[in-house]
């Protein structure tokens, strides 16, 4: 009320100025006043202190003393703090101080006038001077001299009082002042504030222009709008009537006044206004107009009586609305549609969605009929329209004799479903009992289903890609209306939104069945022969599609085996593409027999060519790629001899080692970088796994999911894994993958678990050689003594054979020492190391060659051969795979014949 906005707030800002100003000249007068009251004041307490001082007993002849200053400094200081002054100061004739407050201020000159006391005059004045414990200012001081017997100035005395403290003299005042200001302005305050309640009150809140305004837009208003006002008192006195109101009533010019009864209005209409009950939207005939009337009081809270009604004419709206209604719900069932059908990437529950979003809304039962090549994922084609599979029936569907779900019906030429696929839209029968063509597809079923209040069809087809896949049945049972030829645009526009969603579901089929068939033709079919480990796995696929995770067991010479595992970024037929590329990568580098770093260093490189393919075949194409193609990868190498297992990693998950006892540990196997990022080393780790221990493998997609933290997930691996050194691998892969399977897994999941196992001692032989050709000879007695305890004399010949080249080529051109193994497993292995790293490669001798077909006897009788390299030089190794009742050397080919046909030209 007191804004600035306001009158009254204008009008008390005006008050307020007046009397701040008028606070602000009380103030200053009585400062100016107090102030000179206060000097006067002081200068006659200066007068009276200092002349009092000066006529003190013994003043003359302590300023004629030795030490002045010792006798009086003590006198003017009590003095001071008696009279209430701020100093007492004696000096003499000269203005020397003998006396100040302050010590370190006696003997200098004095500030002030002296002239006049040294005449005999007392001098007031005011003056600055050093500080004195009051503070500093300007002092009214008075000057007085000290004269002795005869009359003779022998000194002077001043005291004085500081303007600063003369302050304190008005302070007092200033809240009278002050509160007279506030208590005025207060005064003004609530009589403004009283006067502008009242002027509120009368006026409503409004301004006089907001009055004017208010007025001019009421009449603008009243009469412009297509609504009819009334206004009536509680007399039943018509008291207003806009133009709108007058022309829906009929009612006269000089209406206004009149009683309502006196009108001469329909009945109806007169006793709906006279009365005091309250009315919403009712409806009423006036003459030919529907009129939609509502009635309010005009003073609900006062009890005053009267009411306003407003007046509209719905006779047109009434016409349109239940059009408009029909619209509205044919839009929200087409929203509901486009919200609940295509949910899944499945072809039956999309069928089975567009079922369920028709019923009860706009059919009572709903079937969809589709192609057998959709339902599997292929390309639909019109030879199968005749044979359509039922995928999906929603409604009181129970009660009815329908085809069942999954029932294939061959539909005769002249039914709505045929007639809807061959022309390419919908076919509406209104009236079944009037439809031969539908009757005569199974007479006595048809027959069933009119009896149970089937009434109306309307047939559509499911049409994606300009490609029919199907057909949608709606039916309408029981009291529903028949379909009408708006119901058949609107069934043919739902179902135009599930056949996209169906074909879109039926595309991912095929995509996902030939990835999975893709992805596990890629991936191992069964476990290799090998003697190192006993090993299971199991690989779960996406749900929503198949990744590029892959494994391996590779066998390697000398008893080792290689494990793989490892996961190709993406999903689809591209990371399943790029998977089987990297496995056959690696499935090339382990026959080469290199250390695990070499082959993620190898694995790195080809990932990057990978890429820059793909990148150059993007930029060639204009459009955008798969990505950047990107994999993790661990590689282990284990020996069953030592026990030992090289491991490295490039960005996959770490290993974990169950030990025999049951202890679940995870090793420290350096994090690498990983594939496909280059120049990046990896870090290998050697591990000790005693016999029985289980090494766990397994990709990302195990322990991580969208609502799985890794961490939680890796907990989870520990604790199903704790006591698993008592399980076979297979039964620790499914207790592994019965904790942890995601109910819905996003990703692959691949988990690989190796029992390892030690070479007993007993199978396997290993001595030093001497750097001498001469020593051969008891090699190869030494072989035919470790085989004939072994059982295995039918291999004595191709052992010794194999054993003795091999052994002659590391004395010849290898390089001391030379150390032979023989291995006795699943096959027999020869191995023959030495510190040399020259690899011999096989060659063709000629036949006045004295040598060089060594190597080619070793590759002709033993099953496989080749070399790999040690930190400490290189082994050449030759395997021999041993049967049960034959030698391992082929009998039928002797070895003169062999090289006979070595040194033919023809070969």
């Amino acid at each position: 009320m007191l804004t600035p906005r306001t009158t009254a707030g204008q009008v008390f800002l005006l008050q307020v100025v007046i009397v701040v100003l008028l606070v602000v000249a009380a103030v200053a007068a009585m400062v100016l006043e107090a102030a000179r009251e206060a000097v006067q004041q002081a200068q006659r307490d200066s007068v009276v202190a200092a002349q009092s001082f000066a006529s003190a007993p013994g003043m003359v002849e302590a300023l004629r003393g030795p030490h002045p200053t010792a006798v009086l400094q003590p006198r003017a200081e009590e003095a001071r703090k008696k009279a209430g002054v701020d100093f007492v100061v004696v000096m003499n004739t000269r203005g020397i101080r003998y006396t100040y407050p302050y010590p370190q201020e006696i003997g200098k000159k004095f500030v002030g006038t002296i002239e006049p006391a040294l005449h005999g005059r007392t001098v007031v004045e005011q003056a600055g001077g050093p500080p004195l414990p009051t503070g500093e200012g300007t002092a009214v001081q008075a000057v007085v001299p000290v004269t002795d017997a005869r009359g003779t100035v022998v000194g002077l005395v001043s005291a004085g009082i500081t303007v600063k403290n003369v302050a304190r003299l008005w302070l007092p005042q200033l809240p009278i002042a002050l509160g007279a200001g506030a208590a005025a302005v207060a005064l003004a305050g609530a009589g403004t504030t009283l006067v502008s309640r009242r002027l509120l009150r009368q006026t409503r809140g409004l301004a006089p222009a907001e009055l004017a305004g208010m007025y001019e837009h009421h009449d603008a208003v009243l009469h412009a709008v297509r609504e009819g006002v009334l206004i009536i008192d509680a007399d039943g006195r018509l008291v207003l009537a806009n133009d709108e109101a007058k022309r829906l009533l009929g009612l006269p010019g000089d209406a206004r006044g009149s009683l309502v009864r006196e009108l001469g209005l329909p009945e109806q209409i007169t006793r709906l206004l006279t009365s005091p009950e309250e009315v919403t939207d009712e409806v009423l005939l006036a003459e030919d107009r529907l009129l939609a009337v509502n009635k309010r009081p005009t003073f609900p809270d006062e009890g005053r009586g009267g009411s306003v009604v407003t007046l509209r004419d719905t006779t047109e709206l009434a016409t349109v609305s239940g059009r408009a209604e029909v619209a509205r719900e044919r839009l929200k069932l087409l929203y509901e549609a486009g919200v609940r059908i295509g949910t899944t990437l499945d072809v039956r529950c999309t069928a089975q969605e567009l079922a369920d979003v028709a019923v009860p809304q706009f059919a009572g039962v709903v079937t969809v009929d589709l192609l057998d090549s959709v339902l599997q994922g292929w390309e639909p084609t019109a030879e199968g329209w005749r044979r359509l599979r039922r995928a999906a029936i929603g409604g009181e569907h129970e009660m009815m004799p329908m085809y069942p779900l999954d029932e294939v019906i061959t539909f005769s030429p002249k039914t709505p479903q045929m007639l809807a696929l061959n022309q390419g839209q919908g076919v509406l029968e209104a009236d079944l009992r009037q439809a031969r063509g539908w009757q005569e597809q199974d007479p006595e079923r048809a027959r069933a289903v009119l009896e149970r209040g089937v009434h109306s069809l309307v047939s559509v087809p499911l049409r994606a890609r300009s490609v029919s896949l199907g057909v949608a049945n709606f039916y309408r049972t029981g009291d529903s209306p028949a379909f009408e030829p708006e119901d058949l645009s609107f069934a043919e526009e739902l179902a135009a939104r599930a056949a996209v969603a169906i074909d879109n579901a039926r595309r991912f089929t095929r995509e996902h069945a030939m990835a999975v068939t893709l992805q596990r033709s890629l991936l191992p079919r069964g476990q290799p022969e090998q003697d190192a480990l006993e090993v299971a796995w199991r690989y779960l696929p996406a749900e929503a599609g198949v990744g590029g995770d892959w494994f391996d067991v590779i066998p390697l010479p000398g008893g080792r085996v290689a494990l793989v595992m490892g996961d190709v970024v993406g999903h689809g037929l591209h990371a399943a593409a790029t998977m089987g590329r990297l496995r056959t990568a690696v499935h090339n580098f382990s026959t080469l027999d290199l250390p695990v770093d070499e082959v993620l260093g190898n694995l790195d490189d080809l990932v990057i060519r990978m890429d820059n393919e793909e990148s150059a075949d993007d930029a060639a194409q204009a459009h955008e790629g798969e990505g950047v193609t990107g994999a993790t990868c661990l590689y282990a190498i284990y020996e069953p001899v030592t026990g030992a297992c090289t491991v490295a990693r490039a960005g996959h998950p770490d290993p974990i080692v169950v030990r025999p006892d049951g202890t679940v540990t995870c090793p420290d196997v350096p994090a690498s970088a990983p594939l496909g990022l280059g120049s990046h080393p990896f870090e290998t780790a050697e591990l000790h796994l005693p016999e029985g221990s289980q090494l766990v493998l397994y990709t990302d997609g195990l322990v991580r999911d969208r609502t799985r933290d890794p961490d939680v997930g890796l907990d989870g691996l520990r604790l199903a894994l704790k006591g698993a050194g008592e399980r076979t691998p297979g039964e620790t892969c499914q207790a592994v993958i019965d904790a942890l399977k995601p109910t819905h897994p996003s990703d692959d999941i691949a988990l690989l678990v190796a029992r390892t196992r030690l070479f007993p001692p007993s199978h396997v032989a290993e001595w030093d050689v001497p750097s001498d050709p001469a020593v051969v000879p008891s090699v190869r007695a030494r072989c035919r003594e470790k085989l004939r305890e072994w059982g295995l004399e039918e291999s004595e010949f191709t052992t010794e054979l194999i054993l003795s080249e091999l052994v002659t080529n590391a004395i010849r051109y290898g390089s001391p020492p030379v150390t032979v193994r023989l291995l006795y497993g699943r096959c027999l292995s020869c191995e023959v190391s030495d510190a040399s790293s020259t690899s011999p490669r096989l060659r063709r001798a000629a036949t006045t060659d004295e040598g060089g077909r060594g190597l080619f006897l070793v590759a002709q009788f033993a099953e496989r051969w080749g070399t790999r390299y040690t930190p400490y030089g290189k082994v050449i190794w030759a395997e021999q795979t041993l049967h049960d009742s034959a030698s391992a050397a082929p009998a039928h080919t002797p070895i003169d014949v062999l090289l006979e046909q070595f040194g033919d030209p023809a070969m």
